[in-house]
């Protein structure tokens, strides 16, 4: 145990830890084996994952004692739909889940949000626990506690808050994600640092595309997961500094909306977002391009796109990504929220973006 790494969100009599490392999950024992009072964990997760992990995330469990039953879902967004809920939630209900007993989320950010919301909702609440098999889902959707499923309207517009009781960032199960998916990963670390942390940006940057393997990678996920501890402790529910968790995602979410389904990844979408957050940061004087051009060279120095230009899809236009921004859940009032930034390690919050410049800014950015 002394080489895991354990975060607490600290939420009072709701805290939790996050377990950091290779071999987390075998290291967790005891304290996985409370929640599970009956003997055995409902665990829900998609046909992929469970190809790849089913069998021996079922062996450690079994090794502690505790009788696996499996919900295999399909895999991708489209089970993070009502219909997707419905499945999970029925699910849980025929195998006659009670309120002391927990529900294993085993997946990416799909299977923890749509797990999250269906545990949060059914029987009014049970308890669930994160297993996450992506470096996305270690450091970003893991933990926090917004759980959700994506709707005509947009995504995850509907959900709920509802935290986790413990969360087990077990690096041994990164070793099947392909490069692409651990760069996309690497995105949400990497923000942590450009909200508030500049000297975790400093040694990010001087260790490059090395800090993708090994202990080098435990630290950077543990360092992110205590930034965003912090941030959720002092406003679980998103009413104001949460918000900044959110910087490069109302830029990025508007290249997701309007590209082709799996075209691009959310965290390649996301890298794109936050280089535009400071490079229009940088625009409007709010601070240096120098700033700016040093998050995009870290970017492509670790594998990242930097510009529109850069993802695997470019059929955009100014207006139809403006109008995107227009429909994110942190506008208020009818204006554009941004999360920009006066330096590296220094986001901050606009409420009220002006949209003309906005427009013209994106018009250059994409010719």
């Amino acid at each position: 145990m002394s080489d895991i790494l354990r975060v607490t969100v600290g939420l009072g009599d709701r805290a939790y830890d996050v377990l950091v490392g290779a071999g987390a999950l075998s290291a967790a024992g005891p304290e996985l084996v409370a929640h599970f009072p009956r003997g055995r964990a409902i665990l829900v997760t998609d046909r992929h994952v469970a190809d790849l992990h089913l069998d021996a995330v079922t062996a450690q469990l079994s090794r502690l004692g505790l009788r696996v039953e499996p919900v295999i879902i399909a895999p991708g967004e489209t089970s993070k739909s009502w219909a997707g809920l419905e499945q999970v939630v029925d699910a849980l209900l025929d195998r006659n889940i009670e309120r002391s007993e927990a529900v294993i989320a085993l997946g990416g950010g799909v299977i923890g949000d749509l797990t999250g919301f269906a545990a949060a909702v059914t029987k009014r609440g049970v308890n669930f626990i994160q297993i996450p098999t992506t470096l996305l889902a270690q450091v970003d959707s893991s933990v926090g506690g917004k759980t959700g499923i994506n709707t005509r309207h947009g995504k995850n517009f509907a959900g709920s808050f509802h935290q986790p009781k413990l969360v087990i960032a077990d690096r041994d199960l990164l070793a099947t994600l392909p490069d692409r998916e651990r760069r996309a990963g690497y995105a949400e670390i990497v923000k942590a640092a450009l909200i508030g942390d500049a000297p975790l940006f400093a040694q990010l940057e001087a260790a490059g595309a090395g800090v993708l393997d090994g202990a080098d990678l435990d630290q950077a996920v543990a360092a992110a997961v205590a930034f965003k501890a912090r941030i959720v402790a002092e406003d679980e529910r998103e009413t104001g500094v949460r918000a900044l968790l959110n910087l490069g995602h109302t830029f990025g979410h508007a290249f997701e909306a309007d590209a082709p389904k799996d075209v691009i990844r959310h965290g390649e979408a996301v890298a794109v977002g936050t280089a535009l957050a400071f490079a229009y940061s940088a625009h409007r004087g709010d601070c240096s391009a120098d700033h700016a051009a040093r998050v995009a060279a870290h970017l492509r120095a670790v594998g990242l796109p930097a510009s529109p230009a850069e993802l695997a899809h470019s059929d955009w236009t100014a207006a139809s990504l403006v109008s995107r921004m227009r429909d994110d859940k942190k506008n208020r009032d009818g204006r554009i929220t941004l999360i920009l930034a006066r330096a590296i390690g220094a986001a901050f919050i606009d409420p009220a973006a002006d949209e003309a410049d906005l427009l013209a800014f994106m018009e250059t950015q994409l010719s």
